[in-house]
């Protein structure tokens, strides 16, 4: 499997489990003695979103520059 196929799977992995992880907060928060630790908890999905995020989202510029290719817009 290619490294940039195995980003963008764990990429949208991570993006369901933050989605499952912010609808528990949420759910957590809503009791009548919520857990204000739970509020962490969606942070760490969303941090590795945010890594892997950015190199996704870099990816046609740097393949764009590794290739030199010449019809860039300018």
């Amino acid at each position: 499997m290619n490294w940039n196929t195995w980003i963008r799977q764990f990429h949208r992995w991570v993006s369901i489990a933050f989605t499952l992880s912010v609808v528990a907060t949420f759910i957590a928060l809503a009791q009548n003695k919520p857990l204000v630790w739970v509020s962490y908890v969606p942070l760490l999905p969303l941090t590795l979103l945010v890594v892997t995020g950015l190199y996704l989202f870099a990816l046609p510029y740097l393949a764009r520059r590794r290739t030199g290719s010449a019809d860039r817009q300018q």
